[in-house]
C-alpha cells in the first residue's frame, strides 16, 4: 500500500470513530404546559403555543431548552429506557441551572403518530413541552 492510500484509511477511521461515540439531538417545541402539584388536585395549565430549540448532548452530558432564561439540564444518570404498548420513554436524572434536582424524560407516543414530548419534572411542579425533531 502506498503512503496515500493509508493516510485516507486512518483519516476515515478517525473521522468515524469520532462521530459514532456521542451524540447530539436537535428538537423544536410548539406548545408547552405547566401542571402545579397541590395538595387540593392538580392542574394543567393551556397550552402555550412556543417555538424554541432544544438539545440533547450525550457528549457533554446536558439538555438544554433555549427559552427566554435558558434552561440547562446536567445529566446525572441516565436512566434504562422504558417501552410498553403506547410509548417509548427515555429518562435522565438531571439537576437544573440552580442545583435542582428533576427527572427530564423524552416520550414517544406510539399510538399518537409518534409525537414527542419532553418532561421535567420536579417534586412540586411538572413543565411538558411537545417537540418535534429537526
Amino acid at each position: 500500500m502506498t503512503k496515500t492510500k493509508i493516510y485516507k484509511i486512518l483519516f476515515f477511521l478517525v473521522i468515524g470513530l469520532h462521530t459514532s461515540y456521542g451524540q447530539s439531538y436537535t428538537f423544536k417545541t410548539s406548545g408547552f404546559s405547566v401542571l402545579e402539584k397541590k395538595e387540593k388536585g392538580d392542574k394543567w395549565s393551556d397550552l402555550q403555543l412556543v417555538n424554541l430549540r432544544v438539545t440533547l448532548d450525550t457528549d457533554k452530558n446536558r439538555i438544554v431548552v433555549y427559552s427566554q432564561i435558558i434552561q440547562l439540564f446536567e445529566i446525572i444518570e441516565y436512566q434504562p429506557t422504558e417501552e410498553n404498548e403506547t410509548d417509548i420513554v427515555y429518562s435522565f436524572t438531571c439537576k437544573d441551572n440552580e442545583g435542582v434536582d428533576c427527572t427530564v424524560s423524552i416520550i414517544t407516543r406510539k399510538k399518537q403518530n409518534n409525537r414527542k414530548q419532553l418532561y421535567i419534572n420536579y417534586d412540586n411542579r411538572i413543565i411538558v413541552y411537545n417537540i418535534f425533531n429537526m
